[in-house]
This record gives C-alpha cells, sequence and structure tokens, in this order.
C-alpha cells in the first residue's frame, strides 16, 4: 500500500496526514503580518507619489520586503500571503472615491504602477516564499 497507512503502524505521507488547524501562536503571527501589510500599504501609497520613482521602488520594496519577510518568519507561504491579504485589501479601499470626491491616488502612470506592480510582486513572492520542509531526521533525503 503506497501512501497508506498499511497496517504497520507506521503514518502516511505528509499529505495523507488530516489538516489540523493552526495553533494560537500561528493565528495571532498572521493576523499581526495582515495589519503588517495593511500599514505598509498605507505608507506606500503616501510614498509612491512623494518622491517619484524613488518613492515608488521604496513603496514596493517595502511590500516585497513584508511578504517575503512573512514567508520566513512563519516558514510557510501563508505567511506571505497574510501581509499581501492585508496590503491588497487596504490599497483597494484607498482607490475607491469618497462622496467628497476625494481620493488618495491619483490618476497617473506611478499609481498604476505602485497597483498592479504589488500585486503582481505579492504572488510571485506567495510562489517563491518559504515552503514547508520535513523536520530534521524525519525524512531520508538524499541516501
Amino acid at each position: 500500500m503506497s501512501g497508506a497507512q498499511g497496517g504497520t503502524g507506521t503514518p502516511g505521507p505528509l499529505l495523507a496526514q488530516p489538516l489540523r488547524p493552526p495553533t494560537p501562536g500561528r493565528a495571532l503571527a498572521h493576523i499581526g503580518l495582515f495589519l503588517l501589510g495593511a500599514l505598509i500599504a498605507i505608507a506606500g501609497a503616501l510614498v509612491q507619489a512623494a518622491w517619484f520613482p524613488g518613492g515608488l521602488l521604496l513603496a514596493l520594496a517595502g511590500a516585497v520586503g513584508a511578504f517575503l519577510g512573512g514567508a520566513y518568519a512563519t516558514r510557510s507561504r501563508g505567511g506571505a500571503m497574510a501581509p499581501a491579504a492585508g496590503w491588497i485589501v487596504t490599497v483597494i479601499l484607498l482607490t475607491t472615491s469618497r462622496p467628497e470626491g476625494d481620493f488618495l491616488f491619483g490618476a497617473g502612470g506611478g499609481s498604476y504602477l505602485f497597483l498592479f506592480g504589488g500585486m503582481a510582486l505579492a504572488v510571485i513572492c506567495a510562489t517563491l516564499g518559504a515552503v514547508r520542509q520535513p523536520r530534521p531526521g524525519s525524512a531520508r533525503l538524499g541516501k
């Protein structure tokens, strides 16, 4: 029986095991990363237009730092997606116009580069982020 518990008492592969709910610490870390992504989105929205093109690069670099930092801190792709989700939700909320006619983003190319570039970088960081590896000694790798 490949991949199942063949009655020997040995556990099957990692994918065959049921998912466990996240620990309170991991859930708190993801909530914190979500809020960090929201703060970076607000700061990036203000900086990207102020010092173009350096502000745009600084804002996107801050976003990438949060995305990859979250992935490496939690050692999972979910750690990259938590700040990315906070960033995207905040940026989308900042692009909506208010009843008074005010809005934070102008119609320039830098704003669109910040919006779409940040979303593309979020996907790239979540894809390339840290992937879970077996614990040391739990599997024979390369032997």
